[in-house]
């Protein structure tokens, strides 16, 4: 079934690690409201004519928009499409937007899932990364959605920060699960070229953690999400029985979807589409009816490499029998011949007729897809 992921490009500070397109600009808040609002319109045959089984407003920081804002969206999409009477529909938020007063505003919405970028709980890892709020408010954050009566709660955290000790990683973990949140998403951290993380690494103004405690970190996040009945369904995503994200899943599964608002990416099942990187320019466009995003026509070695790619990721595995089905008796041969090495190895395990990435194949998966993926 299809999704829809709605882009929203504004923060009101920007964290030192990040590399996504985003902008300190509200002021342009109304104006990219409307042209999503065209974007829509202009692109409601781009789907399967199928029902919108998710809905997701993603960032930025999608909290920053106002419930008028948000009606107005909502209001162009059912008119549209058909949206599924139990469609998920998630926002994303930073904690300190959610205040009783903003999510009372919000409480007549379709709103059902809310994912929250706490990050960590620790005050100082916070201020190191530029981060809005503190640990109390991402702990109170969470308190005010359950007591407005959201109970598929998400939650981010990275491991891996600038001077993070194993001891502080289990400590945050503790706090997390004493929320009693249904998801979460934790990443370790990567330093990207240019963002203000990676010059304080270049010039040497923080300590680093190390591969090796990067591991221990990822080994004791498994260890501490099997204790507390979170399952492991992709490398970065955890959840309750029941409680899978089903617009992530959805990607993972290549099922096409529409991505609307700037750098915003769309998925038809033959071709992806990505929007301008530029809230202006973005805005321009859609305003003057020209292009506003590029167009790639996806080859048979892209579908495979897509499908490779997400699928070992999962814990559902890599299909054998569906790449066979979907790409050729060949191309299997080829993923198999070339992950030989890492089954023998037992980095990656052969059972079912599924491949699955063993914890040891976790640790250098981009080495392994690199090896199977087809130029």
């Amino acid at each position: 079934m299809a999704g829809i992921y709605i882009h929203i490009p504004f923060c009101n500070k920007r964290c030192t690690y990040c590399d996504f397109y985003t902008e300190v600009s509200p002021q342009s808040i109304p104006s990219l409201v409307k042209s999503i609002i065209k974007e829509l319109e202009l692109r409601k045959n781009y789907l399967p004519i199928e029902p919108i089984n998710t809905i997701y407003f993603g960032g930025g920081t999608p909290s920053i928009l106002k419930y008028e804002q948000f009606l107005i969206i909502f209001e162009t999409i059912y008119s549209l499409f058909e949206v599924a009477k139990n469609a998920e529909i998630t926002f994303e938020a930073n904690p300190d937007d959610l205040t009783e007063v903003y999510l009372e505003s919000l409480s007549s919405l379709p709103f059902n899932r809310i994912s929250i970028g706490i990050q960590s709980f620790d005050d100082e890892d916070l201020k190191r990364i530029n981060r809005r709020h503190t640990g109390n408010q991402a702990i109170e954050a969470v308190h005010i959605a359950q007591r407005f009566g959201f109970s598929n709660i998400s939650i981010d955290l990275i491991y891996g920060l600038p001077f993070q000790t194993i001891e502080a990683w289990n400590n945050l973990l503790d706090t997390a699960f004493q929320l009693g949140v249904q998801h979460i998403s934790s990443y370790g951290l990567t330093y990207e070229e240019g963002t203000e993380l990676w010059k304080q690494r270049e010039n040497n103004e923080i300590t680093i953690v190390d591969d090796e405690t990067m591991n221990q970190m990822y080994l004791l996040l498994i260890e501490k999400m099997n204790q507390n009945g979170f399952e492991k369904y992709e490398i970065s995503n955890f959840s309750l029985q029941n409680f899978r994200s089903r617009h992530n899943t959805s990607y993972w599964k290549q099922e096409p979807y529409i991505g609307v608002g700037p750098s915003a990416h769309s998925y038809n099942l033959s071709s992806r589409q990505w929007n301008i990187s530029s809230i202006s320019e973005y805005i321009c466009a859609i305003n003057n009816n020209t292009t506003y995003f590029e167009f790639e026509k996806l080859t048979e070695n892209d579908l495979y490499n897509d499908f490779v790619m997400v699928s070992l990721r999962t814990s559902d595995g890599l299909d054998l029998q569906m790449l066979e089905e979907n790409f050729g008796t060949e191309l299997k041969l080829y993923c198999l011949k070339n992950i030989k090495m890492f089954i023998e190895s037992k980095k990656v395990y052969c059972f079912d007729n599924k491949l699955r990435l063993s914890a040891d194949g976790i640790q250098i998966s981009n080495l392994i897809l690199t090896q199977i993926m087809k130029v």
